[in-house]
């Protein structure tokens, strides 16, 4: 049952990605309006439709009933918090008590040989982690790896969320839209763990059935070495620390961005709108989208690209941001006459 679970996961997650994907992609594409493409583009804007570009769309009372305030982004962090802190916390702790070290210890391998010439009648579960090969340990840190730079994107925006944007009582973001930010905070933390998380969760059911069993008193104590909690970090290989600094790329310009976005309203409640500059915003319109595509980017190329479900989280990052990006460019050059021609989209000289 439990390697059904597994072999389930990471297609579901996929088909879910492609779900989310495909009628994006569909509303991009020129599709005929009798074959219905102009009805899914207006219902893909409607939905995507946030703060500015959901000002107009939510001006009928009708519209409005389908929308949330705009300042409910704090909830997708929230969820991503949780999500994430929990799924790092079980990787984390599984790693810490079966995978390491990383380079087997001499005496691994004569419990290997034992079962090899059959001196033991059972294989048990807890031999069958200890003799895990090198290459799958090296794959459940790097998870756990990817799991501390996604908590540190969801702590950030947490952060940016609260305390750098501000925003108007009057901003609004479509109800469809929410729900897709709620599915993306959970989907994504799970996307990146989901090549080891179903072997995680059973032996954490494994040490609970154990404790339930054993007792308290009969259970060994808990001593938590810190070196072997970061050790094995140290020594993966050179994917995940190009990754990593990628991943630092992207983050200060967001950071960076966001603070330019934060501080174009001087006053909380007012809806005035200007110009931003500064940074990638002489380059493209939304340039804490693109910091955004970088920073998952970085994500990718630490989790070493084998991993489907990944590349699916990518796909949709970039289709979703991409769409949203392109409905802001338009929106800044209807509403600013002076709006730098030159600016892109979203990634420089393609959209």
């Amino acid at each position: 049952m439990e390697a059904v679970g597994g072999l389930a996961l990471q297609p579901l997650l996929c088909l879910a990605w492609v779900a989310a994907i495909l009628p994006i992609v569909a509303a991009a594409l020129p599709i005929p309006a009798a074959a219905g493409g102009r009805l899914l583009h207006q219902l893909l804007c409607a939905f995507s439709s946030r703060g500015k570009t959901a000002r107009a769309a939510s001006s009928s009372s009708s519209k409005a009933r389908f929308t949330v305030p705009q300042k409910f982004f704090l909830h997708f962090y929230v969820v991503g918090v949780v999500a994430t802190t929990t799924l790092l916390l079980a990787i984390w702790f599984y790693a810490y008590m079966k995978m390491t070290p990383l380079v087997p210890e001499p005496s691994s391998y004569s419990t290997i040989a034992s079962h090899l010439v059959g001196s033991s009648n059972s294989f048990s579960l807890a031999s069958f982690w200890s003799s895990r090969p090198r290459e799958h340990k090296y794959r459940v840190w790097r998870t756990v790896f990817i799991l501390i730079l996604m908590e540190i994107q969801v702590l950030r925006r947490l952060y940016e969320t609260e305390h750098v944007f501000h925003y108007s009582p009057s901003a609004r973001m479509h109800i469809m839209g929410y729900m897709t930010g709620l599915f993306y905070y959970v989907a994504a933390p799970l996307s990146l763990a989901s090549s080891c998380l179903p072997e995680a969760i059973q032996y954490l059911r494994y040490q609970i059935a154990e404790f339930i069993v054993k007792g308290r008193a009969r259970m060994p104590d808990l001593a938590i070495d810190p070196s072997h909690l970061l050790k094995p970090l140290l020594n993966l290989g050179w994917s995940q620390w190009i990754g990593a600094a990628i991943f630092i790329w992207g983050s200060l310009h967001q950071i960076r961005c966001h603070a330019i976005l934060g501080s174009l309203r001087e006053h909380k409640d007012s809806d005035e709108y200007v110009i931003p500059c500064g940074d990638w915003f002489s380059r493209v319109s939304c340039p804490h989208y693109l910091a955004e595509l970088v920073i998952y980017l970085g994500m990718l190329i630490a989790s070493g690209g084998s991993d489907t479900p990944v590349w699916f989280l990518y796909l949709f990052v970039i289709t979703n941001l991409s769409f949203a990006a392109v409905q802001t460019h338009r929106w800044y050059l209807q509403k600013f006459e002076d709006y730098p021609r030159s600016r892109y989209a979203v990634i420089p000289f393609v959209c």
